[in-house]
């Protein structure tokens, strides 16, 4: 069984990485969603609401490809991460030649610490290379229109954590 996994903080999850999900669900048998816990980006978002965005967005997508798609948190390396899941694949989305230069580091340094993981780049749809979390968030905040960015229920779940601040 081949076995993906696709790593991220997802605060909060868009439409340009149900996207990339999707066509990685193409590649492998399982694909896992690894939720990074990473304190240092100061999540909007708890890990557990993550999860469960995560979860609900993928349900339907897992039934639709045929393939079993999981969240998976973690705070640990990411080639652990891909050992405790048992992934052989890493996945990973680009947007721009900035993406570029910063994955083809951690693969290096990733490869050096497991060679038998590879990694896979996918490309952002051309409809999605301008979508990032952190965008989405700051339009939000400022009553800006997201729903070309996240699903409904993800841009509800985003105007009540909004909301309540």
């Amino acid at each position: 069984m081949r076995i993906g996994l696709y790593p991220g903080t997802f605060d909060p999850i868009t439409l340009g990485h149900l996207d990339i999900i999707r066509r990685a669900s193409a590649l492998v048998d399982r694909l896992v969603i690894g939720v990074a816990i990473n304190r240092d980006k100061g999540p909007l978002f708890s890990l557990e609401e993550r999860v469960e965005m995560i979860e609900a967005e993928c349900a339907r997508l897992s039934e639709e490809m045929g393939i079993e798609i999981v969240a998976h948190p973690f705070e640990n390396l990411l080639i652990h991460c891909a050992h405790d899941v048992g992934a052989s694949i890493i996945v990973r989305g680009l947007r721009a030649v900035t993406d570029f230069e910063y994955e083809f580091q951690m693969v290096g340094m990733n490869r050096m610490l497991d060679s038998s993981i590879e990694t896979v780049f996918l490309m952002a749809d051309t409809h999605h290379q301008a979508i990032a979390s952190k965008l989405v968030k700051e339009i939000a905040r400022l009553d800006g229109e997201v729903s070309n960015f996240v699903t409904q229920s993800v841009a509800e779940r985003l105007r009540a954590k909004l909301d309540k601040r």
